[in-house]
């Protein structure tokens, strides 16, 4: 490897041991479930989360590096058992830059009705743009899994997908927003079943969604600003 992308990779590392404090900080995971990986720019390389090592072990040092046919590459550990899924995402998704995979609560809850959750919130039509699929469910270990990611997430807004009978699994143009889509996700969840428990939530007209969704990712947040007398 050249020396820029040796630099990447590194890099890397540092920020995907980092979010992952984010899953445990925002109860997305328990024990050693759940991982986060990131693509390597201009490579067909990603880094991933160890299989099996606790959260509170985790650093940079642990992350191994993999090719986009889930072979290791770089790393002292085995790669995480949902390697595959990862790698066929990316294969099949190049505008991907970040996947990630959580067990969390109220989202995994839907995937075990195999029910999406439809979009009765305005915070859900910003983020995901309408509904949150499910998907198939695969058994672990080959590519399955990715296969129906990718597959469900066709078509759809939604930066997540929640597998059926497993959890969810969230794409981001890196690491950061594949987090934030997680996190994201089981808030919604969770307004929506507390929802649900009360009576019939309210639908929104797509039009509303439509509207909120194009708000939310183009003009929310801080906006360039031209300097004075420009």
């Amino acid at each position: 490897m050249n020396a820029d992308v040796t630099r990447q990779i590194a890099e890397l590392r540092e920020t995907v041991a980092r979010l992952h404090a984010e899953l445990t900080r925002n109860n997305l995971v328990a024990w050693t479930s759940g991982n986060v990986s990131a693509r390597v720019p201009g490579q067909d390389l990603m880094v991933i989360k160890p299989s099996g090592v606790s959260y509170d072990d985790l650093t940079a040092a642990t992350m191994v590096v993999c090719d986009l046919d889930g072979v290791l590459i770089e790393g002292d550990f085995a790669p995480s058992s949902d390697t595959a899924a990862h790698a066929y995402v990316y294969r099949a998704m190049p505008e991907v830059g970040g996947v990630v995979h959580t067990h969390s609560s109220y989202a995994t809850a839907w995937a075990a009705c195999g029910e999406s959750i439809p979009c009765h919130l305005t915070a859900q039509a910003d983020e995901f743009g309408g509904e949150i699929p499910v998907g198939p469910f695969a058994l672990i270990g080959g590519d399955d899994i990715g296969k129906g990611i990718v597959a469900t997430l066709a078509g759809h807004r939604s930066p997540a997908v929640l597998m059926r009978n497993h959890g969810v699994f969230t794409i981001g143009r890196n690491a950061r927003a594949a987090v934030k889509a997680a996190v994201m996700c089981e808030d919604v969840a969770r307004t929506a079943y507390l929802a649900r428990t009360l009576g019939r939530p309210v639908p929104m007209a797509q039009a509303d969604i439509d509207s909120l969704y194009d708000r939310y990712q183009n003009v929310y947040g801080q906006q360039p600003v031209a300097p004075a007398g420009s």
